[in-house]
């Protein structure tokens, strides 16, 4: 039995061990899921703002050349200078309420620094309104047209990043997938498979063990239902006695199959509910020290010789 304990707990050590590995694998992948999907949506966020920042400019141009020779709306020339300066300060610092993280790529940065002499020259000249009809169209068309392509590049430069982080996660999970498929086989084949093997057996065998001791039983309680009808038709008080002692040697008999059948299932199940054996009943019938046998029934009377 205390072996038996033991392979059980080995084994539903094993089984736990089995699904706290699918847990902690499914967690991990969940994580990195999660966090790839919030790195992609930062990413988004910012490859959205460098391109707007390109449309910006051009709608900054486009208020300057209003202002110039038709009518200008000076509040709208003010809020686009704003939002130039603010987003692109954005891009670089980062934004937590925005979820836009802080710039750490160094080759954005340097053309962020080339940025840098187009966005002061804008922000100088377009604070002070009252200048816009002294400013060249030259010259305010070649700043939006560098800041443009300046800022054309930061943006491809931030997909390519995008991408390049994308492909990373991908080949993470595919790692981890992998990586989950091979331990999942390997608690399959080395921890499942051989505890439904043995509970298999196991019920192969005591199957097995049912039906030869429920056989066993069954012949023997066969063997004293015959007695039991001999001993009501028979007459005489000294064959009644010698049936008496079959009747005995059978339930001897089926107490040893009750003891076995116990025994064999304690060892094969570890746990069996110990209820008296059928035998057990029988312990006050008394017994004779004759030992006789059976011969066949012969004329409706059944014979015995003392042995």
């Amino acid at each position: 039995m205390k072996r038996i304990k033991e392979w059980f707990g080995r084994h539903f050590r094993a089984y736990y061990l089995l699904v706290v590995s699918i847990i902690v694998i499914t967690i991990i992948i969940q994580s990195v899921t999660q966090y790839s999907l919030e790195k992609q949506r930062k990413s988004a966020k910012v490859i959205n703002i460098a391109g707007q920042q390109r449309l910006l400019a051009q709608q900054l141009f486009t208020e300057f050349y209003n202002c110039k020779y038709m009518d200008c709306n000076f509040g709208e020339v003010k809020v686009l200078v704003s939002k130039l300066i603010h987003r692109n300060q954005q891009l670089q610092e980062g934004n937590a309420a925005l979820g836009i993280p802080t710039l750490e790529e160094a080759d954005i940065a340097v053309n962020f620094n080339r940025l840098h002499p187009y966005i002061q020259w804008l922000n100088a000249k377009f604070s002070g309104l009252d200048n816009l009809d002294q400013l060249r169209e030259a010259d305010v068309k070649y700043r939006v047209t560098h800041f443009v392509g300046i800022m054309g590049e930061i943006t491809n430069q931030f997909q390519q990043q995008a991408e390049e982080d994308l492909k990373s996660t991908r080949i993470l999970e595919l790692e981890l997938a992998i990586f989950s498929l091979l331990i999942l086989l390997f608690e399959i084949f080395f921890i499942v498979n051989p505890i439904i093997n043995k509970i298999v057996e196991q019920k192969r065998r005591l199957g097995s063990l049912a039906w030869h001791h429920f056989h066993a039983f069954k012949s023997h309680m066969k063997n004293i239902m015959d007695l039991q009808f001999v001993l009501k038709i028979e007459k005489k008080t000294e064959r009644r006695d010698e049936i008496m002692n079959f009747i005995a040697e059978e339930l001897e008999e089926l107490r040893s199959v009750s003891n076995n059948m116990s025994k064999a299932f304690e060892e094969n199940r570890g746990t069996l509910t110990k209820a008296p054996s059928i035998s057990a009943m029988f312990t006050k019938i008394p017994k004779k020290k004759t030992k006789v046998r059976k011969t066949p029934i012969r004329d409706g009377k059944v014979h015995f010789v003392e042995s």
